[in-house]
């Protein structure tokens, strides 16, 4: 059977952060829900701990290959080093977050259908229980621009005959945890870009991805997925306040703006041509 889509995820589990066991559910997951006989996951490991490095022999019958970078490049970097190895038969790039746990098998094939059904959808994510899109138009009274931020679509999908009905959400940005990325924006779009170790790579993606034209969504009640990171812990406060200064600096309003204008090309080379 041909290789169809390319899983990828960050790992930077270390003793301090007690992270390995979420990887391990992660896998675990994955072990349960995907079809091995169509796809790939890849693993970029950003300095982890011997714990996590033996899960990786364990899960050796699903990982199809890691990177072992020796030190945190953070999310964008870690994952375009996975990223450079696209090939034209892989029909999308999954990443995914390595603390959650999926509940339903074949998710993944829904996903490619959704970007078969329709082309202009360049990212299709599964939503989180905890996520604040929602479609009621009622909550914009166009003066909250946080709230008018997050109100969302319904959309049915085409439908033939005996195929799953598929409805998707669609919303300004699809929030980290699972997202997959379509061949065709991949081709446009290149590579994942961050202003630091954490954050923001997923809106800004969301954000080149509008403008050149595709529309971001989540896929709507199909699938279910939990993030098991319970948070509030030194390393999540940490990656939440990297994040946090580039959106109280200004920084981030100001990437969107030359993105917009075109002082920042929304093709980005991942770094690897100089």
């Amino acid at each position: 059977m041909a290789v169809s889509s390319l899983i990828t995820m960050v790992a930077y589990d270390t003793i301090e952060n007690n992270r390995t066991w979420m990887t391990r559910v992660t896998l675990e997951t994955l072990r349960d829900t995907v079809d091995w006989g169509k796809h790939q996951l890849a693993i970029s490991d950003n300095g982890s701990c011997k714990e996590t490095l033996e899960l990786y022999k364990e899960f050796k019958d699903i990982i199809t290959w890691v990177s072992y970078n020796g030190e945190n490049l953070g999310t964008a970097k870690a994952l375009n080093l996975l990223w450079r190895h696209r090939q034209p038969y892989h029909a999308s790039i999954v990443k995914i977050d390595n603390d959650v746990r999926l509940h339903d098998k074949g998710w993944l094939d829904l996903i490619e259908m959704v970007f078969k059904k329709d082309p202009v959808i360049g990212i299709c994510g599964l939503k989180r229980h905890d996520l604040d899109e929602w479609p009621d138009p009622m909550r914009d009274d166009g003066k909250d621009k946080r709230r008018s931020f997050y109100v969302s679509t319904l959309r049915w999908l085409p439908h033939k005959l005996g195929e799953p009905w598929l409805i998707v959400e669609e919303c300004e940005h699809v929030m980290g945890t699972c997202q997959a990325y379509s061949k065709s924006l991949l081709d446009k779009f290149g590579y994942l870009w961050q202003p630091k170790l954490y954050g923001l790579d997923d809106s800004l993606a969301a954000y080149r991805a509008h403008l050149l034209g595709y529309k971001t969504v989540f896929l709507h009640t199909a699938v279910h997925i939990d993030h098991v990171d319970p948070g509030q812990n030194p390393f999540v406060d940490w990656k939440q306040k990297i994040a946090g200064e580039v959106i109280l600096s200004g920084d981030f309003d100001r990437l969107k703006e030359e993105y917009r204008t075109g002082k920042r090309l929304l093709y980005y080379d991942g770094g690897f041509n100089g």
